[in-house]
């Protein structure tokens, strides 16, 4: 059932991550202004003539941020015609084209007008959010017409933890967004000690980095005990169990390329690229946990 649109779903999800990609990399290379201050044209070109490795790395984001855009307003639309009867599907679909045009928006508004540091890392937060949003539309294409609907039974204390490390986890994405808008990634040398310091205190790029640092480990701790509490009382949840293993090897492997960025001084790209996916994609999974703990169970 709906073939077609589970693999348009699909195609969706790997276009915007591609765009995430992208956009990280802008950031990472400082190529914000590779067009200068024109929007939607380059320089007041469609297609730059002799373009900077800049300007390549901006433009071609651009072009792929509308045509996934593009993309994603199909596949609401799509999904509202095909899954109406779904619960999710009407919202979600909002979402994921209100998501996508304030994303675009914030994108143009920051080169023809220039946004400060706060705001131009909420850019990143909103991407991930997108995301989101297209991979459970994507997950109602697989799961319509299924004998039941994953709706697992939990406690009302579990759901309330859980909601509150999910928002949690927004705001360390967000932290991370800013350290790089902020050029505050090498602002602490070695780990875990920051500069040989315990506490370097909360001001300037020192107290960016610091503070990321610290978000990023509390999450790691929350979603361990996540990842225990639905083990230990959930087991046969299976659909939580394995999300919470997966949300946790994730925040993991988001630590370690954390770390790698800071002992290879950000000279790999590959790695700070790497390390904006991983986030991205923990946030996805947690949204998907998020879904079905909405649901009313029928056990």
């Amino acid at each position: 059932m709906h073939k077609r649109l589970k693999i348009y779903g699909i195609l969706t999800s790997i276009g915007l991550l591609i765009v995430l990609l992208q956009g990280a990399l802008v950031t990472k290379t400082g190529s914000g202004e590779g067009c200068g201050a024109t929007w939607p044209l380059c320089f007041g070109e469609v297609i730059p003539v002799n373009p900077a490795i800049e300007t390549i790395i901006e433009y071609s984001h651009r072009i792929v941020s509308g045509l996934v855009g593009a993309m994603v307003i199909i596949l609401a639309i799509w999904s509202w015609k095909q899954l109406k009867h779904m619960r999710e599907t009407k919202f979600m679909a909002i979402a994921a084209v209100a998501l996508i045009i304030f994303q675009g928006l914030l994108g143009a508004g920051a080169v023809v007008f220039g946004q400060s540091k706060a705001i131009l890392a909420l850019h990143f937060g909103i991407s991930a959010m997108s995301l989101a949003s297209v991979v459970l539309l994507m997950i109602l294409a697989f799961e319509d017409g299924k004998p039941k609907q994953i709706a697992p039974k939990v406690t009302r204390g579990y759901k309330a933890f859980f909601f509150f490390v999910i928002t949690y986890c927004y705001a360390v994405i967000y932290t991370g967004a800013y350290v790089k808008h902020t050029d505050s990634a090498l602002a602490c040398a070695g780990f875990p000690l920051c500069n040989g310091m315990i506490f370097p205190g909360l001001t300037g790029p020192m107290g960016v980095q610091f503070l990321h640092r610290v978000a990023g480990i509390t999450l790691a701790i929350l979603l361990l005990i996540l990842m225990m509490w639905t083990i230990s009382s959930f087991r046969n949840e299976l659909v939580l169990v394995w999300t919470s293993i997966i949300a946790f090897i994730l925040i993991i492997l988001q630590m370690i390329t954390g770390i790698s960025v800071v002992f290879t001084q950000n000279d790999i790209l590959s790695i700070g690229l790497l390390h904006a996916l991983i986030i991205s994609i923990l946030f996805s999974n947690l949204a998907y946990m998020a879904m079905v703990l909405l649901r009313k169970s029928t056990k």
